[in-house]
């Protein structure tokens, strides 16, 4: 009898997070034109990211490829924006160029070590390894408000360069989110550079293990 082979394709969390792609890409698209639009499409890609963790877990069907289509999608639409942006104020190019490299980097390099060491996801951590990404991975609370301050900073900033908002203290509302937000889009990128000191930490680990596998196999 012929063996069923499972499509992990078309499970579901990865139709979302194919959903997340196709907005992603056409928020990129329009993005230096129609901001009330791209801002649509850009902030519900970054919100169906929940949703797909949910379905992962409700249908059983959490997968390698979704949790590495998950964090590429992450890193590359963030990348979208910051490079708009990096357009929009050439005076900050150089800051949003060092926050871009920081984010893709060191989440592909604590990803790809991660799968390395053979863990089921990369939110797997125990305090062996380092308190503060375990309180990042295991706090849904401290994981929601980084991430969503990070996503408010650069949005907020996208959306002032159209739009500054009613005045409030003096600045315009989307200024005023942004001034808010930077201290946690700051933080983050210190928990993306703490990903790839700990990543690199592991990778050592792993390439002491196999040389000293292959030493003694060399005895032999």
């Amino acid at each position: 009898m012929a063996e069923t082979t499972e499509n992990i394709f078309l499970f579901v969390p990865n139709i979302i997070g194919f959903a997340r792609v196709v907005l992603a890409i056409i928020s990129f698209y329009i993005m230096r034109t129609h901001c009330i639009l791209a801002c649509l499409c850009y902030i519900t890609s970054a919100l169906l990211d929940a949703f797909d963790g949910h379905a992962a877990r409700m249908f059983n069907q959490s997968t390698k490829f979704g949790a590495m289509l998950d964090q590429l999608t992450d890193r590359a639409g963030t990348a979208g924006l910051m490079m708009t942006l990096a357009t929009f104020y050439p005076e900050y190019t150089f800051w949003l160029q060092l926050s871009m490299v920081i984010d893709i980097t060191c989440h592909w390099l604590y990803l790809h070590t991660s799968t390395l060491q053979g863990k089921t996801s990369h939110k797997f951590i125990d305090m062996s390894e380092n308190p503060i990404m375990h309180l990042y991975y295991t706090n849904k609370n401290v994981l929601f408000a980084m991430c969503a301050g990070n996503e408010a900073f650069y949005t907020a900033l996208y959306v002032a360069y159209f739009y500054k908002g009613p005045a409030v203290l003096g600045l315009g509302l989307f200024e005023l989110i942004a001034w808010i937000s930077m201290p946690v889009a700051v933080v983050k990128a210190g928990i993306s550079v703490l990903h790839g000191i700990v990543a690199s930490i592991n990778l050592s680990i792993i390439d002491v293990k196999e040389r000293a596998a292959l030493a003694e196999k060399q005895k032999e």
